[in-house]
């Protein structure tokens, strides 16, 4: 099951709050004392950025599979509505800042500090930062060649629990991206969606159909999850496509965006027939978006080529924070993972 920490960020009391949460992820995750002080200080960093700069927001941290394939890294997400970024590589730097109080050191300590830091901020559009702190000190943000993933997960009402889950799996020439959505909300549908990324890393070698009927048989335990499969095939350059139940997903290619459709169902419980495959060529400039129901169904993709192009992380978190507003709050758990073949961080 997903373990979110969200924390509103609007006075200074809640910087304290940002860094309590990192630090019980990392003890969660297993980091050491090492890795879990360089993500109380990320947390606090970009807690005291919101305040600053922004004039608040929200920090998010999950728990996600480092590159490597092996433990568990503690990602941090910042999310504001702010005045945001003009020139991101400058506010990199240290001593570049636009607040009297601060020295500007912030974000480039973050960079430091971070096993993978990026940022995303445009003009009157607020700012998406995100940091990933693994179990050992990384070099570089990713293991191995072709589509890179990336994704967000947050709970309704800010629950310890979501019933949402995503993970990328690789295995040879194939990449193959799962985002489950336990059936309602809370701990037993974060048990179905967990069970799905289980089943998930023994089947990531069978093509997406199949997979989803093995989590059929994996799921019968569990309340039943909507679930959706995309698989690259690095060799061939296609996506293969299959999903059952409510979960959105969204393809860009250089003709613009088109909507995969899953079937109905509930994979665990009401089963179809047949499950459709989708296949589709896969660019260089491809991109594949998938979200649960939490996230409103008529979102409108971005278009802003710095984003389209930034690591799939900021995009899942830009198009998570978009999509909503507080006139508009989440109605259930919500996700967004994304699939992307060439993201610059």
């Amino acid at each position: 099951m997903s373990r979110v920490w969200e924390v509103p960020v609007h006075d200074s009391t809640r910087v304290r709050d940002a860094r309590t949460a990192v630090r019980e992820a990392c003890g969660q995750a297993g980091l050491g004392p090492e890795r879990t002080a360089a993500g109380e200080l990320v947390a606090t960093e970009l807690a005291t950025n919101l305040l600053r700069h922004a004039g608040g927001g929200t920090l998010v941290v999950n728990l996600v599979t480092p590159p490597s394939g092996t433990g568990t890294s503690v990602r941090l997400f910042t999310l504001d509505h702010g005045p945001g970024i003009a020139d991101v590589t400058a506010a990199l730097r240290d001593g570049c800042t636009t607040a009297e109080s601060s020295l500007g050191a912030g974000l480039g300590s973050c960079l430091r500090n971070a096993d993978a830091f990026q940022l995303y901020g445009a003009p009157g559009r607020g700012t998406v930062a995100t940091a990933r702190i693994d179990p050992e000190r990384a070099r570089g943000d990713r293991a191995s060649e072709g589509p890179a993933a990336g994704g967000i997960v947050v709970s309704l009402d800010r629950a310890e629990t979501s019933g949402d889950a995503w993970e990328c799996v690789r295995h040879e020439g194939l990449v193959t991206l799962l985002l489950a959505d336990g059936l309602g909300h809370g701990p037993k549908a974060g048990h179905a969606s967990g069970a799905a990324v289980t089943e998930l890393r023994r089947a990531a070698q069978s093509p997406p159909q199949e997979i989803v009927r093995r989590l059929h048989t994996a799921l019968r335990p569990t309340r039943g999850a909507a679930i959706a499969v995309a698989q690259v095939d690095t060799v061939k350059g296609e996506l293969g496509f299959a999903g059952v139940g409510n979960i959105g997903a969204r393809l860009r290619t250089s003709d613009g965006w088109t909507s995969l459709v899953s079937h109905p169902g509930i994979v665990g419980a009401y089963f179809p027939a047949h499950v459709p495959l989708r296949r589709a060529p896969w660019h260089r400039d491809s991109l594949l978006v998938l979200h649960s129901d939490g996230l409103p169904s008529r979102w409108t993709p971005p278009e802003d080529p710095r984003l389209l192009a930034h690591d799939p992380s900021v995009l899942a978190a830009a198009v998570l924070r978009d999509a909503g507003s507080p006139a508009r709050p989440p109605r259930d758990d919500t996700s967004v993972a994304v699939l992307a073949q060439d993201p610059r961080p």
